[in-house]
């Protein structure tokens, strides 16, 4: 007798590896490709919210960017990515996601050193909706280290160019932790701030106009959203270097992240900013940014259908 067939349990997550959907805890690339040997990879994150995409057209875009930037072939068409992507959140039946689009090396053939001889594999997966920071700390705000540890300069790894080169954040944020703060803004060795493990930084500094930096970082799609979001709401802005000290003098801080959107700081290298409470302008980004994930413009809805959360 044969046994029953078990029905595949997508409820953790589902993703797409080696042109197959399968739950995410299956999920596995070969220890072989480069993505995982050199971290030779490029890869972007969109979020679901209440069931829809936000501003799935500009991570598509920004990820076939990043491909082109690191001769990566994802295979397939933005239309196409989209599609798996939208699949996988349809067998999870998540309605609040984090979904990540991969191309990684691949493999040439052994003893080859050359990239051109690799064969570049796309994977995605979608998980439950991540924050980088947690209700308390979105609360009370993150206490921020600046770190002496400088970021990987973009004539080396295009900051540009979502990378999982990441040993620089990795050891600043080690640093930051062991010195009890929540997280860390590197800088560029010239004595200015440019970005932290999976955010962008502003703040609002002493003369009431927000800054955010202008170069060696990766120019978020939450980042774009808040620089929209200052113009919509006739908010001075200026990108440019932010001097680390102009950081520690500002009134307010936060970050913005596809994990959380606009997070407040409130406290900078232990000292606090402003009144050490979350500043008004601060809130009011962030009421914005949750309001805009209701605009028809800016959200795809997922087409569910009868069968979510199985295949």
């Amino acid at each position: 007798m044969s046994t029953p067939a078990t029905t595949p349990d997508y409820s953790q997550g589902a993703a797409y590896v080696g042109g197959q959907y399968v739950p995410i805890a299956e999920a596995r690339i070969p220890i072989t490709d480069w993505g995982f040997l050199r971290s030779d990879a490029t890869y972007d994150v969109v979020t679901v919210w209440d069931g829809a995409f936000f501003r799935l057209d500009a991570h598509l875009e920004r990820f076939m960017a990043s491909c082109a930037r690191f001769r990566l072939d994802p295979g397939l068409p933005p239309a196409g990515i989209a599609d798996v992507l939208a699949r996988c959140v349809r067998l999870s039946g998540l309605r609040a996601a984090y979904v990540e689009m991969i191309v990684t090396r691949g493999q040439p053939p052994w003893g080859s050193r050359d990239p051109r001889q690799a064969v570049n594999q796309f994977h995605a997966f979608a998980v439950p909706y991540v924050w980088i920071a947690n209700e308390a700390q979105r609360a009370r705000g993150l206490h921020l280290a600046v770190s002496s540890v400088q970021r990987i300069p973009s004539t080396s790894v295009d900051a540009r160019a979502k990378n999982y080169h990441w040993n620089d954040l990795t050891m600043g944020l080690l640093g930051a932790l062991d010195g009890g703060a929540d997280t860390v803004v590197l800088s560029d060795g010239a004595g200015h701030v440019v970005e932290g493990p999976g955010f962008n930084l502003f703040c609002v500094n002493a003369q009431g106009t927000l800054v955010t930096p202008a170069e060696g970082v990766l120019e978020g799609i939450t980042r774009r959203t808040v620089i929209e979001m200052a113009a919509a709401l006739g908010l001075p802005l200026q990108v440019r270097a932010l001097p680390a000290a102009e950081l520690r003098g500002a009134r307010e801080v936060f970050l913005s992240s596809s994990g959380g959107g606009v997070l407040p700081v409130t406290r900078v290298d232990g000292a606090p900013v402003g009144d050490g409470a979350v500043g008004p302008v601060t809130r009011q980004l962030v009421d914005t940014y949750w309001a805009w994930h209701r605009d028809p413009r800016l959200a795809t809805p997922v087409d569910y259908g009868p069968d979510a959360g199985s295949e």
